[in-house]
């Protein structure tokens, strides 16, 4: 009796360990918000040209929007596609990044001024796991039209991490001082509706995550890009932008990386919850 109580009680041990292990190998990695900060690559990318180019808002019209600052693939105009980005050359030191990015070019009393490059940070903001953007998505972030601050979570100015004068709305004067130049920040939202690659106004398909999650209409996660482009000036009230004064802040981005090199970013970087850094 007490060989059958024995072995009865074997069994229950056993069985209720497999549970137990089948029960924790379902369920997710628990993350916070805080284990995500500092999980991201950078990209660097000199500065392209200048055009009054925009292939996502006027597709096929030459010279019909505002001047635009492009970094990134080196072939963005009016006509660009995601096969001729593809096989366009990149100012960007990642190999397999020939996304095309680019912001209203910036002008000092009125005259344009060209960047001296971006950097271009890929964080995760989500406690879900991302998916990398597909092939050929597009948006944009900020409002072109803005005549007030949009809120430091879109864009913001500062002078870079090493100078003591904080972010801000306003366009602050920098020192004159080594690696203290003015900086324009746009910063994208990181949730999709996981069916379109556009929309009609090029920012309804994504929303901004919300105390790490996204919303039931957006409710795929993907990469939070933050776009920095550095200016050779230290800003002050003369600054404008070329889609009308100071607050008009926006930003496109064209995804035609190589798509392979994207996703394996995204996985073994975002969310293998790894710092990767810039490339080499």
């Amino acid at each position: 009796m007490r060989v059958c109580l024995a072995v009865g009680a074997l069994r229950v041990a056993v069985w209720m360990g497999i549970l137990a292990h089948t029960s924790e190998a379902a369920a997710p990695a628990a993350h916070s918000l805080r284990q995500l900060q500092g999980v991201n690559f950078v990209g660097g990318c000199a500065f392209s040209h200048m055009a009054m180019d925009d292939p996502i808002v006027y597709p096929r019209q030459p010279g019909a929007s505002h001047d635009h600052s492009f970094v990134g693939n080196a072939t963005t105009n009016a006509f660009s596609t995601l096969r001729s980005l593809r096989a366009g050359s990149s100012t960007c030191k990642r190999d397999g990044e020939t996304a095309a990015y680019w912001v209203p070019t910036l002008l000092l009393n009125g005259q344009m001024v060209a960047p001296a490059g971006a950097t271009i940070y890929y964080r995760r903001k989500t406690l879900a796991p991302l998916r990398a953007f597909p092939a050929g998505f597009k948006m944009i972030a900020g409002d072109r039209h803005a005549t007030s601050p949009q809120g430091m979570q879109i864009t913001y100015w500062n002078c870079g991490a090493a100078s003591s004068v904080p972010a801000s709305t306003e366009v602050p004067t920098c020192p004159d001082t080594r690696g203290q130049s003015l900086r324009l920040h746009v910063n994208f939202p990181s949730c999709w509706d996981g069916k379109h690659l556009d929309s009609a106004d090029h920012r309804s398909h994504m929303a901004y995550a919300v105390r790490g999650s996204c919303d039931a209409t957006h409710p795929v996660a993907v990469p939070a890009i933050s776009l920095i482009y550095r200016y050779p000036i230290t800003g002050g009230s003369a600054v404008t932008l070329s889609s009308g004064g100071r607050y008009s802040a926006h930003a496109d981005f064209f995804n035609a990386w190589r798509q392979g090199t994207l996703v394996s970013l995204v996985n073994g970087c975002l969310n293998a919850l790894r710092h990767c850094g810039r490339e080499s």
